[in-house]
């Protein structure tokens, strides 16, 4: 079952409150999903202090590590797309390998990255 991935701009929406984000969460959670937030994203969005907002929808995510094979293929896709945001581009190969839909406030950029790549994944912003 195809999954759901949050770049930086779904954790900042998250801290700010964004009614629409926190829908598409509850949403998730009501139908089981689970969503994965990848390490890099999480270490971009953090900028310390309580962040309350963002730490209770994180109790409800997944973590995805940054190992080296992931790495390596984030760091091939960034090349490939012409960027330098790796975090971007460990987020399209993420969600790529599982089918999910990535929520982001950068559409044109993890779209571009998925263009390049030629893979199906679908984009919704907040």
């Amino acid at each position: 079952m195809p999954g759901i991935t949050y770049d930086t701009g779904a954790l900042i929406s998250a801290e700010r409150s964004n009614p629409k984000m926190w829908a598409i969460h509850r949403r998730a959670l009501e139908c089981g999903i689970i969503p994965t937030v990848p390490a890099g994203v999480l270490g971009q969005g953090w900028r310390g202090g309580p962040q309350a907002q963002l730490s209770r929808m994180l109790v409800g995510c997944r973590i995805e590590a940054l190992d080296e094979q992931r790495a390596r293929s984030a760091g091939t896709a960034s090349a490939r797309a012409g960027t330098s945001d790796i975090i971007d581009a460990s987020v399209v190969v993420g969600a790529a390998a599982r089918s999910d839909l990535v929520i982001t406030s950068d559409e044109a950029d993890i779209g571009r990255i998925r263009d390049v790549l030629g893979v199906q994944l679908r984009i919704r912003t907040v």
